[in-house]
This record gives C-alpha cells, structure tokens and sequence, in this order.
C-alpha cells in the first residue's frame, strides 16, 4: 500500500498552483495596462490552451472527459474563464497589485463553503482552523492596504466578484478533477478564450501592442494553465475545500510579487498577515485523518495504481504505473490516512 501523506501530496500540488496564480497577479496588472478586459481575459487563456496542448497524457493513462461533463465543463466557463478573469483585470487597473493579490483571499472562504455544502466535504477542527489562520492573514493584509490609502473600492468590489466566481469554479471542478487535467484545461481555456475574444471585439477593444500580448499569454499558460493543472490534481489527493484553503496563500505570493515590481508598502501588518497565513498551510499539510471505515460497491473511471489500498482488481498482466480504465470496487472495510477525495467521501 502506498503510505506517502495524501494531505502532504494534495497540500504541496495546492501550494504549487497558488504560487503560479498568486505571482500571475501582479503581472496581469504590469502588462494588462491600457488593455480591455475581455482582451486580457482572452489572452490569458488562449496562453493557458496553449500550455494544455502540450499536456495531454492519453487515454491509457487518464480518463477522458465524456458527454456528460458538458454542462459541468460550460458552467466552469462562465464563472470561471469569463466573469473572473474579466473582473479581475477590470478591478486590477482601479486598485493596487497588493490590495488586489490580498483580496483574493477571500476564494479560499467561497471555496471552503461550498465545498462543504455542495459535495459533502468533513471540515473537522484541523482543517477549521487552518481556513481561520488564512482568512485572519488575508484579513490583517487588507487592513495593511486600507490604512496606507491603496484601496479603491470599486477595483476591490470588481476583485471580490472575481473570487465568488473562482470560487464557484473551483468547487464545479471538483467533478471532473478525476479526468484528463490537460483535457479539462484545454477545453475551458479554449471555450474561455473565445468566448472573451468574441465579446472583446464585439465592444470594440482596442487590439493589445504585441510585447503585452506575448506577456500575457506567458502569463496565462503558467499562471492559469500550469496553476489549473496542479489545482485540479492537488483536488483528487486533497478535495475541493482544504484544496481552496490552501491556495489562499496565493494572494500573499501576490503580494510579494507585487513588492518585486516595485510596490514598497511591507508593513508590520504585513508581516504578521503572512505568519498567519504560513501557520494556516502548515497545519493543512501535517493533516493526518485516520480511522476505520466503509468503502461502498463504487464503479467509476479514473487514473489509478495498484499499490495504493483500494484498486484491488486483476489485470493479465499487471500494469506497472499509472492507467485508466472502467472499473469496479468492492466493499472493502480499512483503517488508514485518507482525505475527502474521490474514494472517500464517507459521512462523521
């Protein structure tokens, strides 16, 4: 049996994905200056489509999307390749890189939210308060941009409507975190891309200059192309919610990025905002969840190995990694470290 952490391998994975998107912040503002919106929105995913073509693993190895993830998969497009990005670029260029970074705290608390009411997910005491650290940095840091006059409302409102919608995206993309991460991200960064770039030039925005288009698409294939990937990988080991706490340390990312470009407003408020926060990742990380339980009769496709506990089946011959294919668990009764991912979504 595979004993490594799964709170340790969905926690690191989550890290990863907020510091790709927290530092991607500051740049969508640097190089997003003078752009429309919907421009800067469908940049930033035609970059992210860019990166997931060259991401596909096959069928063999992951399992594809199917037909009926199409609404799933449109729904993921609106909030979360249209109204997001979108918001987000509009309120990045009404407020500072700092104030914006550390707002988007606040999709780590929608996250959290729904994934407990949507999908069922344990939030037990560890992972309570692990989200209150969090939200008490990300807290701390705002009031830090308040008190040295950074905030400009309406940029801050058009951010926090950028983190309902995130927020919304990430708990709709629990369902499909068990397919082909490249195939997920490929078909919501294209259908995003173009739906933005249809409605920018619709409005009639102005075309971007080429050294901020290819920034921009820079930003996007790593900052929304690479940071989905590893998000929606860190939501099979992790779940949606304590998946979403964690990424809340990419707003503190973002402010740091912002300070490399040249924002000098570190203050002792600050500081303290990310010793909160940092406190808030290391409990989730040293998460360890263990007790007997029930395993139902499941049947479902996803990638899997043999020496993980659960994917008991025969093959002739056994495969050696990774695969995917239809298969069926039986009840199995067991004790062992596990996390609300896609085989154990068991009631306490």
């Amino acid at each position: 049996m595979n004993t490594g952490s799964p709170a340790l391998r969905g926690g690191a994975l989550a890290l990863l994905a907020a510091a790709l998107f927290g530092l991607s912040t500051p740049l969508v503002q640097r190089f997003g200056q003078g752009l429309g919106p919907f421009s800067t929105a469908a940049l930033l995913y035609g970059g992210a489509a860019l990166v997931a073509l060259f991401q596909r693993r096959g069928a063999s190895v992951e399992a594809p999307l199917h037909r009926s993830d199409a609404p799933r998969l449109l729904a993921m497009v609106a909030a979360g390749a249209v109204i997001g990005p979108v918001a987000l670029a509009w309120g990045l260029q009404r407020t500072s890189g700092a104030s914006a970074s550390l707002l988007l705290t606040l999709e780590a608390v929608f996250t959290v939210v729904l994934a407990w009411r949507w999908c069922g997910e344990v939030l037990d005491g560890r992972v309570k308060t692990a989200v209150a650290l969090l939200l008490a940095g990300g807290a701390l840091l705002v009031i830090d941009q308040g008190l040295t006059g950074q905030v400009q409302l309406l940029g801050l409102l058009a951010v926090a409507v950028a983190t309902v919608a995130w927020g919304v995206d990430n708990t709709l993309s629990r369902g499909v975190a068990e397919r082909d991460p490249g195939q997920v991200v490929l078909a919501k960064a294209a259908l995003g891309a173009s739906v933005t770039s249809a409605i920018a030039f619709a409005w009639g925005e102005p075309p971007p200059a080429w050294p901020a288009a290819l920034a921009l698409l820079a930003v996007g294939a790593t900052g929304y192309g690479l940071s989905l990937r590893f998000y929606l990988l860190a939501q099979r080991q992790f779940g949606a919610a304590r998946t979403g706490s964690v990424f809340a340390f990419a707003p503190f990312i973002g402010a740091l990025g912002a300070f490399a470009l040249g924002e000098r407003s570190v203050s002792g408020l600050l500081l303290a905002g990310g010793v909160l926060m940092v406190a808030g990742v290391l409990i989730h990380l040293a998460e360890d969840h263990s007790h007997t339980h029930d395993h139902e009769a499941l049947d479902h496709e996803h990638a899997h190995t043999h020496d993980d506990g659960h994917h008991l089946h025969r093959h002739e011959p056994m495969p050696a990694g990774p695969h995917s294919h239809p298969h069926l668990h039986s009840q199995l009764h067991h004790s062992h470290p596990h996390v609300p991912d896609a085989h154990h979504k068991h009631r306490h």
